[in-house]
Protein backbone atom coordinates (compact mmCIF):
# COMPACT_ATOMS: atom_id res chain seq x y z
CA UNK A 1 0.00 0.00 0.00
CA UNK A 2 1.41 3.38 -0.98
CA UNK A 3 2.41 5.56 1.96
CA UNK A 4 0.44 8.80 2.22
CA UNK A 5 1.94 12.19 2.94
CA UNK A 6 2.42 13.14 6.58
CA UNK A 7 1.45 16.77 7.08
CA UNK A 8 2.42 18.77 10.17
CA UNK A 9 1.15 22.20 11.08
CA UNK A 10 3.81 24.85 11.66
CA UNK A 11 3.01 27.90 13.81
CA UNK A 12 5.74 30.30 14.89
CA UNK A 13 5.78 33.66 16.71
CA UNK A 14 5.37 36.65 14.40
CA UNK A 15 8.70 38.21 13.51
CA UNK A 16 10.79 35.15 14.31
CA UNK A 17 13.67 34.63 11.88
CA UNK A 18 13.26 31.50 9.80
CA UNK A 19 16.18 29.80 8.06
CA UNK A 20 15.42 27.23 5.36
CA UNK A 21 18.19 24.94 4.07
CA UNK A 22 17.79 22.10 1.60
CA UNK A 23 19.88 19.36 0.02
CA UNK A 24 22.94 19.34 2.28
CA UNK A 25 23.74 15.83 1.03
CA UNK A 26 26.08 14.86 3.83
CA UNK A 27 28.32 17.94 3.59
CA UNK A 28 29.01 18.67 7.25
CA UNK A 29 31.54 21.43 6.54
CA UNK A 30 29.12 23.41 4.35
CA UNK A 31 26.31 22.96 6.88
CA UNK A 32 28.36 24.23 9.81
CA UNK A 33 29.96 26.94 7.68
CA UNK A 34 26.59 28.29 6.57
CA UNK A 35 25.10 28.27 10.07
CA UNK A 36 28.13 30.15 11.39
CA UNK A 37 28.00 32.65 8.53
CA UNK A 38 24.36 33.59 9.15
CA UNK A 39 24.77 33.67 12.92
CA UNK A 40 22.24 30.90 13.62
CA UNK A 41 21.05 31.04 17.22
CA UNK A 42 18.36 29.91 19.64
CA UNK A 43 16.28 32.90 18.47
CA UNK A 44 15.88 31.28 15.01
CA UNK A 45 13.87 28.40 13.57
CA UNK A 46 15.78 26.18 11.16
CA UNK A 47 13.75 24.25 8.60
CA UNK A 48 15.66 21.46 6.87
CA UNK A 49 13.90 20.84 3.59
CA UNK A 50 15.09 17.28 3.01
CA UNK A 51 17.99 15.38 1.44
CA UNK A 52 20.15 15.99 4.47
CA UNK A 53 21.76 12.64 3.66
CA UNK A 54 23.36 10.66 0.84
CA UNK A 55 25.92 11.56 -1.81
CA UNK A 56 28.25 12.90 0.89
CA UNK A 57 30.86 11.17 3.04
CA UNK A 58 29.58 12.66 6.32
CA UNK A 59 25.92 11.62 6.05
CA UNK A 60 25.86 9.58 9.26
CA UNK A 61 27.89 12.16 11.17
CA UNK A 62 25.68 14.98 9.91
CA UNK A 63 22.52 13.10 10.88
CA UNK A 64 23.77 12.74 14.44
CA UNK A 65 24.87 16.35 14.49
CA UNK A 66 21.37 17.54 13.51
CA UNK A 67 19.80 15.20 16.06
CA UNK A 68 22.03 16.75 18.74
CA UNK A 69 21.31 20.32 17.61
CA UNK A 70 17.59 19.54 17.70
CA UNK A 71 17.86 19.11 21.47
CA UNK A 72 19.05 22.71 21.87
CA UNK A 73 17.63 24.64 18.92
CA UNK A 74 14.27 24.88 17.16
CA UNK A 75 14.89 22.63 14.16
CA UNK A 76 12.17 21.17 11.96
CA UNK A 77 12.88 18.76 9.10
CA UNK A 78 10.87 17.20 6.31
CA UNK A 79 11.78 13.95 4.58
CA UNK A 80 13.49 14.09 1.21
CA UNK A 81 13.84 11.28 -1.29
CA UNK A 82 17.38 10.59 0.02
CA UNK A 83 16.47 10.54 3.71
CA UNK A 84 14.45 7.32 3.83
CA UNK A 85 17.03 4.95 2.34
CA UNK A 86 18.13 3.47 5.67
CA UNK A 87 14.70 2.65 7.08
CA UNK A 88 13.46 1.39 3.71
CA UNK A 89 16.50 -0.90 3.53
CA UNK A 90 15.59 -2.60 6.82
CA UNK A 91 11.92 -3.08 5.93
CA UNK A 92 10.53 -6.61 5.81
CA UNK A 93 10.75 -6.94 2.91
CA UNK A 94 12.87 -3.91 1.89
CA UNK A 95 10.68 -1.28 0.24
CA UNK A 96 13.00 -1.01 -2.77
CA UNK A 97 14.10 -3.91 -5.00
CA UNK A 98 17.56 -5.42 -4.67
CA UNK A 99 18.47 -4.10 -8.13
CA UNK A 100 18.08 -0.54 -6.84
CA UNK A 101 20.59 -1.07 -4.01
CA UNK A 102 23.06 -2.77 -6.35
CA UNK A 103 22.93 0.17 -8.76
CA UNK A 104 22.79 2.93 -6.14
CA UNK A 105 25.47 1.61 -3.80
CA UNK A 106 27.67 0.79 -6.77
CA UNK A 107 27.52 4.42 -7.88
CA UNK A 108 27.77 6.27 -4.55
CA UNK A 109 29.81 3.83 -2.46
CA UNK A 110 31.14 5.45 0.73
CA UNK A 111 28.93 8.50 0.11
CA UNK A 112 25.88 6.44 1.10
CA UNK A 113 24.76 6.26 4.72
CA UNK A 114 24.39 2.48 4.33
CA UNK A 115 28.12 2.15 3.64
CA UNK A 116 28.86 4.46 6.57
CA UNK A 117 26.68 2.38 8.90
CA UNK A 118 28.31 -0.83 7.66
CA UNK A 119 31.79 0.59 8.22
CA UNK A 120 30.95 1.71 11.76
CA UNK A 121 29.80 -1.77 12.82
CA UNK A 122 32.59 -3.52 10.91
CA UNK A 123 30.48 -5.19 8.25
CA UNK A 124 31.40 -5.51 4.56
CA UNK A 125 29.02 -4.14 1.94
CA UNK A 126 30.31 -5.53 -1.33
CA UNK A 127 27.04 -6.78 -2.79
CA UNK A 128 23.68 -8.48 -2.17
CA UNK A 129 25.23 -11.31 -0.16
CA UNK A 130 26.17 -8.74 2.51
CA UNK A 131 22.74 -7.11 2.72
CA UNK A 132 21.07 -9.45 5.27
CA UNK A 133 23.76 -8.93 7.92
CA UNK A 134 23.54 -5.16 7.61
CA UNK A 135 19.73 -5.23 7.56
CA UNK A 136 19.84 -7.09 10.88
CA UNK A 137 22.51 -4.81 12.36
CA UNK A 138 20.99 -1.40 11.58
CA UNK A 139 17.90 -1.65 13.87
CA UNK A 140 20.10 -2.99 16.67
CA UNK A 141 22.99 -0.52 16.32
CA UNK A 142 21.21 2.60 15.06
CA UNK A 143 17.78 2.67 16.76
CA UNK A 144 17.83 6.41 17.52
CA UNK A 145 18.86 7.33 13.99
CA UNK A 146 16.11 5.16 12.49
CA UNK A 147 13.50 6.57 14.86
CA UNK A 148 14.48 10.14 13.96
CA UNK A 149 14.27 9.47 10.22
CA UNK A 150 10.97 7.60 10.50
CA UNK A 151 9.46 10.49 12.46
CA UNK A 152 10.00 13.05 9.68
CA UNK A 153 6.87 14.53 8.10
CA UNK A 154 6.47 14.90 4.36
CA UNK A 155 5.62 18.58 4.63
CA UNK A 156 5.18 21.48 7.05
CA UNK A 157 2.23 23.79 6.45
CA UNK A 158 1.05 27.16 7.75
CA UNK A 159 -1.47 29.63 6.40
CA UNK A 160 1.29 31.42 4.48
CA UNK A 161 3.88 28.69 3.73
CA UNK A 162 4.14 25.09 2.60
CA UNK A 163 7.55 23.43 2.97
CA UNK A 164 8.13 20.19 1.04
CA UNK A 165 11.20 18.64 -0.50
CA UNK A 166 10.00 17.91 -4.03
CA UNK A 167 6.65 19.59 -4.62
CA UNK A 168 2.89 19.22 -4.47
CA UNK A 169 0.23 19.10 -7.20
CA UNK A 170 -2.30 21.07 -5.11
CA UNK A 171 -2.81 22.78 -1.75
CA UNK A 172 -5.96 21.05 -0.48
CA UNK A 173 -6.40 17.47 0.76
CA UNK A 174 -2.65 17.24 1.33
CA UNK A 175 -3.01 14.20 3.59
CA UNK A 176 -4.48 12.28 0.63
CA UNK A 177 -1.38 12.77 -1.52
CA UNK A 178 1.07 9.88 -1.91
CA UNK A 179 4.27 10.72 -0.03
CA UNK A 180 6.89 9.67 -2.60
CA UNK A 181 5.91 12.11 -5.40
CA UNK A 182 5.98 14.92 -2.83
CA UNK A 183 9.55 13.96 -1.92
CA UNK A 184 10.69 13.42 -5.50
CA UNK A 185 8.95 15.81 -7.90
CA UNK A 186 11.40 16.40 -10.75
CA UNK A 187 11.12 19.69 -12.65
CA UNK A 188 8.53 21.03 -10.22
CA UNK A 189 9.00 24.63 -11.39
CA UNK A 190 8.64 23.56 -15.02
CA UNK A 191 5.13 22.22 -14.37
CA UNK A 192 3.78 25.79 -14.27
CA UNK A 193 1.64 25.40 -11.18
CA UNK A 194 0.70 28.41 -9.07
CA UNK A 195 -0.31 28.53 -5.40
CA UNK A 196 -1.88 30.82 -2.83
CA UNK A 197 0.74 29.93 -0.20
CA UNK A 198 4.47 30.23 -0.70
CA UNK A 199 5.57 26.69 -1.66
CA UNK A 200 9.26 26.25 -0.78
CA UNK A 201 11.05 23.28 -2.35
CA UNK A 202 14.49 21.79 -2.91
CA UNK A 203 15.31 18.56 -4.77
CA UNK A 204 16.26 19.94 -8.20
CA UNK A 205 19.36 22.15 -8.28
CA UNK A 206 18.08 25.53 -9.42
CA UNK A 207 20.71 25.76 -12.16
CA UNK A 208 18.69 23.12 -14.06
CA UNK A 209 15.94 25.70 -14.55
CA UNK A 210 18.28 28.27 -16.14
CA UNK A 211 19.22 27.44 -19.75
CA UNK A 212 21.51 30.42 -20.32
CA UNK A 213 23.11 31.38 -17.00
CA UNK A 214 24.77 29.04 -14.54
CA UNK A 215 23.29 30.34 -11.30
CA UNK A 216 22.80 28.60 -7.96
CA UNK A 217 20.93 31.57 -6.48
CA UNK A 218 17.46 30.59 -5.15
CA UNK A 219 14.74 30.86 -7.77
CA UNK A 220 11.79 32.99 -6.61
CA UNK A 221 8.60 33.21 -8.67
CA UNK A 222 6.32 35.71 -6.88
CA UNK A 223 3.45 35.41 -9.35
CA UNK A 224 3.31 31.66 -8.73
CA UNK A 225 4.32 31.72 -5.04
CA UNK A 226 7.17 29.23 -5.55
CA UNK A 227 10.69 29.32 -4.11
CA UNK A 228 13.25 26.68 -5.19
CA UNK A 229 16.48 26.70 -3.16
CA UNK A 230 18.69 23.68 -3.98
CA UNK A 231 22.11 25.18 -4.77
CA UNK A 232 23.71 21.94 -5.97
CA UNK A 233 25.75 21.31 -2.80
CA UNK A 234 28.00 18.24 -3.31
CA UNK A 235 26.55 17.60 -6.78
CA UNK A 236 27.87 20.52 -8.85
CA UNK A 237 31.49 21.58 -9.31
CA UNK A 238 30.52 25.14 -8.35
CA UNK A 239 27.63 24.15 -6.07
CA UNK A 240 26.66 26.01 -2.93
CA UNK A 241 24.46 25.51 0.12
CA UNK A 242 21.69 28.11 0.23
CA UNK A 243 19.84 29.49 3.24
CA UNK A 244 16.50 31.20 2.62
CA UNK A 245 16.03 33.90 5.27
CA UNK A 246 12.83 35.68 6.27
CA UNK A 247 10.72 36.79 9.20
CA UNK A 248 7.69 34.64 10.03
CA UNK A 249 4.50 35.97 8.44
CA UNK A 250 6.57 37.94 5.90
CA UNK A 251 7.56 37.12 2.30
CA UNK A 252 10.91 35.43 1.54
CA UNK A 253 13.20 38.41 1.11
CA UNK A 254 16.83 37.34 1.46
CA UNK A 255 19.30 34.51 1.17
CA UNK A 256 22.92 33.68 1.93
CA UNK A 257 25.03 30.81 0.69
CA UNK A 258 28.23 28.97 1.53
CA UNK A 259 30.39 27.41 -1.18
CA UNK A 260 33.78 26.83 0.45
CA UNK A 261 35.70 28.61 -2.32
CA UNK A 262 38.34 31.26 -1.54
CA UNK A 263 37.32 34.89 -1.90
CA UNK A 264 39.13 37.39 -4.10
CA UNK A 265 38.60 40.97 -5.27
CA UNK A 266 38.25 41.94 -8.93
CA UNK A 267 40.90 44.55 -9.76
CA UNK A 268 39.60 45.33 -13.26
CA UNK A 269 36.16 46.00 -14.66
CA UNK A 270 34.69 43.58 -17.18
CA UNK A 271 31.58 43.91 -19.31
CA UNK A 272 29.27 40.93 -19.26
CA UNK A 273 28.20 38.83 -22.21
CA UNK A 274 24.68 37.45 -22.07
CA UNK A 275 24.96 35.49 -25.33
CA UNK A 276 25.83 32.39 -23.35
CA UNK A 277 24.75 28.90 -22.42
CA UNK A 278 24.43 26.84 -19.27
CA UNK A 279 25.13 23.19 -20.05
CA UNK A 280 23.10 21.31 -17.45
CA UNK A 281 22.79 17.71 -16.31
CA UNK A 282 19.54 17.23 -18.21
CA UNK A 283 21.12 18.21 -21.55
CA UNK A 284 24.83 17.52 -21.13
CA UNK A 285 26.01 15.30 -24.05
CA UNK A 286 28.79 16.98 -26.02
CA UNK A 287 31.03 16.16 -28.98
CA UNK A 288 34.76 16.84 -28.58
CA UNK A 289 36.03 18.66 -31.66
CA UNK A 290 39.54 19.38 -30.45
CA UNK A 291 41.24 17.88 -27.40
CA UNK A 292 43.49 19.89 -25.08
CA UNK A 293 45.13 19.20 -21.72
CA UNK A 294 43.28 22.08 -20.02
CA UNK A 295 40.31 22.85 -22.32
CA UNK A 296 38.55 20.93 -25.07
CA UNK A 297 36.71 22.56 -27.95
CA UNK A 298 33.26 20.98 -27.90
CA UNK A 299 29.96 21.03 -29.74
CA UNK A 300 26.83 21.01 -27.58
CA UNK A 301 24.27 19.34 -29.89
CA UNK A 302 21.22 20.36 -27.80
CA UNK A 303 21.92 24.05 -28.41
CA UNK A 304 24.11 23.89 -31.49
CA UNK A 305 26.75 25.99 -29.71
CA UNK A 306 30.50 25.46 -29.80
CA UNK A 307 32.49 26.32 -26.70
CA UNK A 308 35.61 25.49 -24.72
CA UNK A 309 35.04 23.21 -21.73
CA UNK A 310 37.50 22.32 -19.00
CA UNK A 311 38.94 18.92 -19.92
CA UNK A 312 38.40 17.46 -16.47
CA UNK A 313 34.71 18.44 -16.69
CA UNK A 314 34.23 15.79 -19.40
CA UNK A 315 33.33 12.19 -18.63
CA UNK A 316 31.96 9.09 -20.34
CA UNK A 317 28.64 7.55 -19.39
CA UNK A 318 26.77 4.92 -21.37
CA UNK A 319 29.12 5.36 -24.31
CA UNK A 320 28.32 9.11 -24.47
CA UNK A 321 30.69 11.99 -23.72
CA UNK A 322 29.07 14.32 -21.22
CA UNK A 323 30.03 17.51 -19.41
CA UNK A 324 29.63 18.61 -15.83
CA UNK A 325 27.52 21.75 -15.53
CA UNK A 326 29.51 24.45 -17.33
CA UNK A 327 29.13 27.78 -19.08
CA UNK A 328 30.79 30.16 -21.52
CA UNK A 329 29.28 33.16 -19.74
CA UNK A 330 31.53 36.20 -19.36
CA UNK A 331 30.50 37.66 -16.01
CA UNK A 332 30.06 41.42 -15.50
CA UNK A 333 32.25 42.76 -12.70
CA UNK A 334 33.33 46.14 -11.39
CA UNK A 335 36.63 46.91 -9.66
CA UNK A 336 36.32 46.01 -6.00
CA UNK A 337 33.68 43.31 -6.45
CA UNK A 338 34.22 40.33 -4.15
CA UNK A 339 33.96 36.93 -5.88
CA UNK A 340 34.36 33.26 -5.04
CA UNK A 341 37.13 31.69 -7.12
CA UNK A 342 36.00 28.30 -8.44
CA UNK A 343 38.99 27.68 -10.72
CA UNK A 344 42.05 29.57 -11.93
CA UNK A 345 43.21 28.69 -15.46
CA UNK A 346 45.64 29.94 -18.08
CA UNK A 347 42.74 31.77 -19.73
CA UNK A 348 41.35 33.48 -16.66
CA UNK A 349 39.28 32.39 -13.68
CA UNK A 350 35.90 30.80 -13.26
CA UNK A 351 34.31 32.88 -10.49
CA UNK A 352 30.97 33.30 -8.72
CA UNK A 353 29.13 36.37 -7.49
CA UNK A 354 25.65 36.30 -5.99
CA UNK A 355 25.38 32.64 -7.04
CA UNK A 356 26.16 33.37 -10.72
CA UNK A 357 29.15 31.59 -12.27
CA UNK A 358 31.13 33.03 -15.15
CA UNK A 359 34.57 33.64 -16.63
CA UNK A 360 36.72 36.60 -15.65
CA UNK A 361 39.92 37.59 -17.48
CA UNK A 362 40.95 40.50 -15.27
CA UNK A 363 43.28 40.55 -12.30
CA UNK A 364 42.24 39.02 -8.99
CA UNK A 365 43.57 40.46 -5.75
CA UNK A 366 43.62 38.76 -2.34
CA UNK A 367 40.45 39.50 -0.39
CA UNK A 368 40.77 41.35 2.92
CA UNK A 369 40.29 39.27 6.03
CA UNK A 370 36.91 40.92 6.66
CA UNK A 371 35.60 40.44 3.08
CA UNK A 372 32.16 38.86 2.78
CA UNK A 373 30.24 37.51 -0.24
CA UNK A 374 27.60 39.69 -1.91
CA UNK A 375 23.95 38.62 -1.84
CA UNK A 376 21.27 40.72 -3.56
CA UNK A 377 17.64 40.77 -2.29
CA UNK A 378 15.31 38.05 -3.56
CA UNK A 379 12.27 40.31 -3.98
Amino acid sequence: MEELARVERLDLPAGRRVVVISDVHGNLDFFNGLLAQIGFSTHDTLILLGDLLEKGVDSLTLLRHVMDLSQRYDIRMVCGNCDNLAYQFVGDPPLLPEAFYIRYLGKWGKKSILHQMAAEVGLPLRGPADYPALQAAIPRCFPKELAFLRSLPTMLVSDRYLFVHGGVPREDRLEDLPAWPCMKDDDFVGQYRAFSRWVVVGHWPVTLYRPHHQSARPLVLPHRHIVSIDGGCNLKCDGQLNALLFRWEEDPAAYESYDGFPLAVAADGQAGDDDCINIRWSQNPVEVLEYGPEFCRCLHPASGRTLDILTDYLYEEGGVTRAEDCTDHKIALSPGDVVSVVRRTSRGALVKRDGLSGWYTGRLLPAPADATPYFSPLL
